[in-house]
């Protein structure tokens, strides 16, 4: 042993008799600096608890607890900090999507239990729970993309003079770049009526995998290119990155993905059991539901036919969505997975009383997706005159081929996505449009986006118009007589009811009235021993959680069951039905009885 090392143990008495570098505090406690990272706070009104905070923090710091009272499009969860592990590197704080989090600039917190320096910031009060000093996301500085990829369009003033689509799709580089915005928070499959596993896509998409992200999406959504150009995209009103910024485009991406393979047979892989086989179902109704039922039934062995009245599956995503939004070479290819599948389609076909009483008899189980056929009336005096129509039948008919008469000056009546459609397609057919509807127009229940693309083709909105009749012209043509209205707040928390101001009217003279304010039920062509036992009074059908009706075998989906009225949802039925029918059938595979979940369609 060297002399250095013998003689080391006594060289740190030394620093006993050196001055020492740290002096006592003669102050006190002394207050943070103003951006210190000290303990966290979190304003729980904007907090959606996406668990963005818990996913970024390397040290297991954070995890997601419910709480009381979430808010719609809310997670119902909120962010608890163990301050045993957390290292106060406030990553949690600059990926916050919401901006809710923040770290106060105290510092010393003395406990005896080590229990408590566990806690949930904003809902177990704290002293520093409105401290305006720590740590904040510093402005102009993001984690996250807030603004979303441009989508390209056609110019106004140019797609009214063809059905060409209005919107023309994201290039690959685009598609990349907007799906690496995501933060995989998970709100989105929680809104979405059929939940659709979206950041598992989206991920895929981001990393260049388009086939693996088009086989995600057909796990359980068999129309995913007609989502994609027409959803309502309930997924991106909850988006987490939307609360600063823009939304991620869900829909957009899921149309980019379905727009790269012109024939799905060889590139979607549906590994299921074919535990179908031997048991037949017949389908009345081509609509998304419908359809939905009968992809995910052949591709487990089922035999299945579905009967439609028009020329072409797809119903009211058919002869009701005009071309420009969803034209037909998008639809012809997804029907073609259906036959590609096994599935037999029998068009122009509108099953009738016996007919319906021999499938029940000869198939395993019927499902019933006819939707709503039956337009609502205007309810005003001169609704039977010539020249006033129903948006559904000027749709379908132009849709089909038809003539239809639309000219000169046309006002439509109604504020929902028909409405919306039925004037873009009176614009392209040569009128000047008007839309008339009786709430504000922040009441509309029509697509924000469809709203904005009508008024920049030169469609007028009026709102709060109450129509009161129509009268004939002695040219010919008709005079539409609408009274103002008032909005009066009755019940806090719902929108306010339009109150006629009387007294006042006022008068436009146009050549066509086009009513779209709604559709009801028509089942005439349903044996009525059937009818009777499964729908209501107004025609609505009642199912229970495995979307059977109360008629034994007889299952229904679609805007027939619920009120939504949109296709996501009447997918959800059909998915919902699809494990009703298997369990019906005594055939559902034990991997996917997940009770009344509508996603229970695994590979």
């Amino acid at each position: 042993m060297s002399v250095k090392h013998t003689l080391a143990p006594f060289s740190a008495w030394l620093q006993a008799f050196s001055k020492p570098f740290t002096l006592p505090d003669k102050h006190g406690y002394r207050e943070g600096a103003d951006r210190y990272r000290g303990w966290h706070i979190n304003d729980t009104k904007k907090c959606i608890g996406c668990g963005s905070c818990a996913e970024i923090c390397q040290n297991v710091a954070i995890d997601m607890v419910p709480v009381d009272d979430p808010v719609k499009g809310d997670s119902g969860l909120r962010p608890r900090v163990d301050y045993g592990r957390c290292c106060w590197c406030a990553l949690c704080v600059d990926v916050c999507p919401s901006g809710s989090l923040g770290m106060s600039n105290e510092y010393i917190w003395v406990e005896a239990d080590a229990d408590k320096f566990r806690y949930i910031p904003g809902v177990d009060p704290k002293p520093w729970d409105n401290a305006e000093k720590g740590w904040r996301q510093e402005e102009g500085f993001d984690l996250v993309d807030h603004e979303r990829v441009p989508m390209p369009m056609l110019d106004p003033a140019e797609r009214t003079k063809t059905w060409a689509e209005v919107v023309i799709g994201y290039s690959e580089e685009e598609a990349r770049q907007e799906a690496s915005r995501c933060v995989e928070c998970g709100l989105c499959v929680a809104a979405c009526p059929a939940h659709m596993h979206i950041p598992d896509y989206i991920a895929a998409i981001r990393d260049g995998d388009d086939i693996a992200a088009l086989n995600i999406i057909y796990d359980n959504n068999p129309m995913p290119e007609m989502c994609g150009k027409v959803c309502t995209r309930r997924c991106e009103g909850v988006c987490s990155i939307g609360v600063q910024g823009d939304p991620l485009a869900i829909r957009w991406l899921k149309r980019y993905v379905t727009e790269q393979f012109d024939d799905l047979k060889d590139v979607v892989h549906a590994e299921v059991e074919r535990v179908g086989e031997g048991k037949k179902v017949a389908i009345v109704g081509g609509g998304p539901s419908g359809v939905t039922v009968a992809y995910y039934l052949a591709i487990r062995g089922f035999d299945v036919t579905i009967y439609e009245a028009l020329p072409q599956l797809g119903g009211a995503t058919f002869f009701g969505i005009p071309k420009y939004r969803f034209p037909m070479p998008s639809l012809e290819k997804q029907v073609k997975l259906l036959t590609d599948s096994g599935v037999k389609i029998v068009t122009n076909h509108r099953v009738e009383k016996d007919e319906m009483r021999q499938l029940v008899k000869d198939n395993d189980a019927v499902f019933i997706g006819t939707g709503l056929m039956k337009p609502y009336g205007l309810r005003a005096p001169g609704e039977d005159l010539p020249g006033v129509m129903y948006a559904l039948d000027m749709l379908r008919d132009h849709h089909i081929g038809k003539k239809v008469d639309i000219t000169g000056k046309v006002v439509v009546v109604g504020g929902g996505n028909v409405a919306i459609d039925a004037s873009r397609v009176s614009l392209r057919l040569g009128a000047e449009v008007t839309i008339a509807y009786r709430r504000r127009k922040v009441d509309m229940p029509a697509d924000d986006e469809e709203i904005e693309d009508a008024e920049a083709e030169g469609v007028e909105i009026i709102p709060q118009a109450i129509p009161l009749r129509v009268e004939q012209t002695g040219d010919g043509r008709l005079d539409f007589i609408w009274g103002p209205a008032e909005m009066v707040q009755e019940e806090e928390g719902r929108r306010p009811r339009p109150k006629l101001i009387e007294g006042v009217e006022n008068h436009m003279i146009v050549d066509r009235v086009i009513v779209a304010i709604g559709q009801g039920a028509e089942h005439s062509w349903m044996p009525e021993e059937i009818a009777e036992k499964i729908a209501d009074k107004r025609g609505w059908i009642t199912v229970d959680e495995n979307g059977m009706t109360a008629y034994e075998g007889i299952f229904a989906g679609g805007d027939l069951v619920n009120s939504t009225a949109d296709a996501i949802s009447a997918i959800a039925d059909g998915l919902r039905a699809v494990v009703g029918i298997q369990k019906y059938a005594g055939v559902l595979p034990q991997a996917e009885d997940e009770g009344s979940e509508p996603v229970a369609i695994a590979k």
